[in-house]
């Protein structure tokens, strides 16, 4: 239990810095100078006022200097990259290598996420990044059998699959709306996806993500913060398919209910 509350709590803190990296990689920004400050006043934020949530409920959402809101994107991301570590760690606690692989896996897809939220963009250095650490995590990932050879192949079968389905799933939708339904970023994202999860969790990513999305479309749609032909992006509920199977591979089967006759 303590493994747990400690990985929840650096957790917390990679979510800051996540969030740094959320703000500054879409405008080719340094990640590392200068220091944090507010977007509006641009004054350096002091290390009291940029504790992990903490600091957001203390200031009550508002810089010191401007008064100006803070948006609750920050603490979000920091409590959702905090409880992400913590699982993960409760996990795979005995499989270190696996274990650490998942982690880079899941911070990157967090990031994704909110840049494909806020910009309806996805970078190929992403996509590239989560290929290499599922190529490379390939022999100690423990839905994988057999030796390096079978391992190394089945990373990369599930990489071809997780970007031709896609990529089919694009054709498709251009053909039935006569336009893009499914963007580049979305078919090398699920590549580098399928090179983690393998071809099943390809599938059942996909699944997933279209039951999120379409869950979270309808909301708009009742909340009338969007119409029918309205763009939402599709990388952030690809990636939430991403980390379920991160956490626990759902195969294909497990999607289907088998009734005795």
């Amino acid at each position: 239990m303590l493994i747990v509350i400690t990985a929840f709590a650096l957790g917390l803190l990679l979510g800051s810095f996540l969030n740094v990296c959320i703000a500054r990689l879409p405008k080719d920004e340094s990640i590392v100078f200068p220091a944090s400050r507010c977007p509006k006043c641009l004054t350096p934020i002091k290390f009291y006022d940029n504790i992990p949530v903490l600091s957001f409920v203390f200031l009550k959402g508002r810089c010191r200097s401007c008064r100006e809101m803070i948006s609750f994107k920050y603490p979000f991301i920091e409590l959702l990259t905090g409880l992400v570590t913590a699982l993960l760690v409760f996990k795979w606690w005995g499989n270190p290598f696996w274990l650490g692989v998942s982690l880079l896996s899941a911070y990157v897809l967090i990031v994704v996420s909110v840049i494909d939220f806020e910009t309806m963009l996805i970078s190929d250095a992403f996509s590239l990044a989560l290929f290499i650490l599922g190529l490379a995590g390939s022999f100690f990932n423990p839905h994988f059998q057999g030796g390096w050879g079978e391992r190394l192949a089945s990373s990369a079968i599930g990489a071809a699959a997780g970007g031709g389905f896609i990529w089919a799933l694009a054709m498709l939708g251009k053909k039935i709306y006569k336009k893009d339904a499914v963007g580049e970023g979305d078919i090398f994202l699920m590549g580098g996806i399928g090179a983690l999860c393998g071809w099943q969790g390809v599938f059942t990513a996909v699944i997933m993500a279209s039951f999120f999305g379409s869950a979270y479309g309808v909301s708009l749609l009742l909340l009338k913060r969007a119409d029918r032909m309205s763009h939402m992006p599709f990388g952030p509920f690809l990636a939430l398919g991403a980390v379920i199977n991160l956490y626990s591979l759902i195969r294909p089967e497990d999607f289907f209910i088998v009734l005795p006759f």
